[in-house]
């Protein structure tokens, strides 16, 4: 259904940058007709009054991980509610395409994908449909079985290119010119199908120090992928450096430096450090971002207002292995809940623990115990609202930290939670980078890490918190940050700016009505065992109304039920009107 509509009254904040400025927005067709004040309602249009509201472009989010559960959760909720339009998926390297011909490969695919991102392993096996081998067979699966409310945008995914062509080989070894040859035409037929480019992976180990696959990669390969990049005009390379765990980054840029600069490959590289806690070893990246800025190289950094990963339970958080803590990691990765209980009261398992501890990386927040908050019990015992630093001194016998922990989780339960406090290097920093035109925010990891948060309206507080409380920046800055700075970067000329034949991807909201509402739980996620398990969502914002190519998906408080989205930039309409040709 097209609808016809005109927004009048409001504040347009177009998106360029530019102040805003008071106009009336028409309609049609899935298109922005018209911009201007005082416009006259033509025909049945429906009138939507904006008066003491802004209209911007709708809101775009720069780094997801719906590729697997936006096919048990397609509403994406609360997205609409919080105006965002678009979603940039298949980051990190990671994706759902291609797929190997050997079952045993596709599964450690999953298994990789499942484990960084902290997403269920069972259901990304089991409800997706698995009818693709090759990318755009992927893509047009998307299209024949999905309705999605938010334009979905995403990468070919260096981890999956890479098991694909080499099988399990490719969790091992360097690859050969063959292998690599065959990657190489994985990546084309992505790129010819939609994707915005390639990414990859410098950063991530799991919970026995096993690298991502392409961590194996030589420059070779990595040559022979940026050379296909390099002649696609308007694609992109997106790729994460080792600036946790490891801290590798410095080298890992210079690396990505030496390989993308002569093929002038547009790079966004994340990132720069932000974190305190990062600085020691990782300041370096900071004068790199500035020599690549004033060189003129288009290199990118990503960065995020926001702290990541903020909590942590005991059954599918990955902060255990990544922070190399893998005596206690063994009790995420054990399934049977009494088991897990009986490993913590062990004496023998206790005293791995406290030797594991040990070994942990220096930068891990387990060295930090001041910054490892008891959030939430599930036996209601307690204590809760302190650090692991205060229970230590409350216990009075000075036991291990790794002692405290255990007994605080045998008292509330496997389902009690954690909470780390990461810190920020300033917020003037945050906002020196969302005025640089060589950073891209808007991180959130959404999609990823449901039990750890949400990601979904951290943007929010960008308006809510540095605009309206605490004027740190103008409503025209924020606003081009989250859409028409984000469309520029990904090429996607169609929408971020709001102007007359651009996609009506429009987001209409009252500032002193919306903010970035608490973490809740929702029970919304299969379990592959017949029941639902739970992630953290939020209420709405809310925003008054969200447009996707025209159509509300959020309207009147609530979500719309319209699916609009395209997919890869196409309808679902139009990607079967082409299939049929």
């Amino acid at each position: 259904m097209k609808f016809n509509i005109l927004i009048k009254g409001g504040l347009v904040v177009d998106g360029t940058g530019a102040a805003p400025r008071m106009a009336d927005v028409r309609v049609s067709g899935g298109k922005i007709v018209e911009v201007a004040p005082n416009l006259e309602r033509q025909g049945r249009e429906r009138i939507v009054d904006a008066t003491g509201c802004y209209v911007t472009p709708g809101f775009i989010e720069t780094h997801n991980h719906y590729d697997a559960p936006m096919w048990w959760m397609p509403n994406l909720e609360p997205m609409s509610g919080y105006g965002i339009t678009t979603s940039v998926n298949g980051n990190c390297g990671f994706a759902a395409a291609p797929v190997s011909d050997d079952p045993k490969a596709r599964d450690a695919m999953v298994k990789i994908f499942s484990f960084f991102e902290d997403i269920p392993e069972t259901p990304f096996k089991e409800i997706l449909p698995w009818d693709w081998k090759s990318w755009p067979e992927y893509r047009r699966s998307m299209q024949r079985h999905l309705r999605i409310p938010v334009n979905f945008e995403f990468y070919a995914g260096h981890i999956a290119i890479r098991l694909a062509a080499m099988g399990l080989d490719a969790t091992k070894r360097a690859a050969t010119q063959e292998e690599i040859a065959r990657m190489c035409a994985m990546l084309e037929e992505a790129l010819e199908a939609g994707a915005l480019g390639l990414s990859s992976n410098l950063l991530d180990y799991d919970g026995q120090g096993n690298p991502v696959p392409s961590l194996l990669a030589e420059d070779a390969e990595f040559e022979a992928l940026l050379d296909v990049l390099a002649r696609y005009e308007n694609k992109t390379m997106e790729i994460v450096l080792g600036v946790f765990q490891r801290y590798t980054g410095v080298a890992d840029m210079e690396r990505v430096e030496r390989l993308c600069k002569p093929r002038g490959i547009r790079v966004m590289w994340g990132g720069i450090p932000t974190l305190n806690m990062q600085m020691a070893r990782l300041a370096a990246l900071q004068d790199m971002h500035k020599r690549y800025r004033e060189e003129g190289l288009e290199f990118y950094t990503a960065f995020h207002h926001v702290p990541p990963a903020t909590t942590a339970n005991f059954h599918t958080s990955l902060i255990f292995g990544q922070t190399n803590n893998l005596v206690w990691a063994e009790i995420v990765a054990e399934p049977s809940e009494a088991k897990k209980l009986a490993m913590l009261a062990d004496p023998a398992w206790r005293a791995r623990a406290r030797e594991g501890w040990t070994k942990v990386y220096p930068q891990s927040p387990w060295n930090f115990p001041e910054v490892v908050g008891l959030s939430e019990s599930e036996s209601g015992v307690g204590p809760v609202g302190l650090s692991l630093a205060d229970l230590v001194k409350q216990r009075g016998d000075d036991p291990h930290p790794s002692d405290a922990l255990a007994d605080w989780v045998l008292d509330n339960g496997i389902g009690a939670q954690l909470a780390f406090d990461f810190f920020r290097t300033s917020e003037p920093y945050m906002v020196e980078l969302f005025r640089d035109p060589r950073a891209i925010g808007n991180i959130s990891d959404s999609g990823a890490h449901g039990q750890m948060l949400c990601g979904i309206g951290d943007h929010i507080d960008l308006l809510a918190g540095y605009v309206r409380d605490k004027k740190l920046m103008t409503i025209e800055e924020a606003v081009h940050n989250i859409t028409g700075k984000l469309a520029d970067f990904f090429h996607l000329k169609d929408r971020g700016v709001i102007e007359a034949g651009r996609n009506a991807d429009i987001v209409v909201f009252n500032l002193e009505e919306i903010e970035r509402r608490e973490k809740i739980k929702v029970f919304d996620v299969p379990d592959g065992k017949g029941a639902r398990t739970w992630r953290y969502t939020r209420p709405a914002a809310p925003v008054r109304l969200t447009l996707v190519n025209g159509e509300p998906t959020f309207d009147r408080g609530h979500f719309s039920g319209n699916y609009p989205g395209t997919i890869a930039g196409f309808s679902t309409d139009e990607a079967l009107a082409r299939a049929a040709e």
